[in-house]
């Protein structure tokens, strides 16, 4: 969703609205929504009470579905279905882009969850034949969603 479209209204709707998650420091929730006549990812700031535009999201033809949050909302993991493939994205509401994480699995993937600091994505592949959990790690050197004046310690 580029930009909320005006009148999509409140947090409770008529709509059908699932998969509903928050972020670590309560202020952000992500859902799979109807309200525009598909299923797509809105992201709510219960803070101000107003949804939020997504611009640099995946969209168009691309199913997006399972967000996670970090712990100020600034990483958003989502699983996406692109040309029928699942793949696993993860938007950086500073930088306002999707970046693919996890794309050409042969098997399915589900159920991603990112880290409240936004370093680790852990999942469940069916890459063996059967349901495994797998843990990325996006790496020492990504910027971590960690609040303001938080000591770092050293890895």
């Amino acid at each position: 969703m580029n930009n909320p479209p005006p009148g999509i209204g409140d947090l409770n709707s008529r709509y059908n609205e699932e998969k509903p998650a928050i972020s670590g420091n309560g202020r952000w929730l992500a859902m799979v929504s109807n309200r525009r006549g598909m299923s797509e990812i809105l992201l709510y700031d219960l803070q101000v009470r107003r949804f939020e535009g997504l611009s640099g999201f995946y969209g168009g033809d691309a199913i997006a579905d399972s967000p996670s949050l970090s712990l100020t909302g600034r990483y958003l993991v989502y699983l996406v279905t692109l040309d029928g493939r699942p793949a696993i994205a993860l938007y950086d509401r500073i930088t306002k882009r999707s970046d693919l994480l996890i794309q050409g699995y042969r098997r399915w993937i589900q159920h991603p969850h990112i880290s409240p600091d936004g370093r680790y994505v852990v999942f469940q592949s069916a890459r063996k034949g059967q349901w495994d959990i797998e843990v990325l790690d996006r790496g020492p050197n990504i910027e971590l969603d960690i609040p303001d004046g938080t000591p770092i310690p050293n890895p």
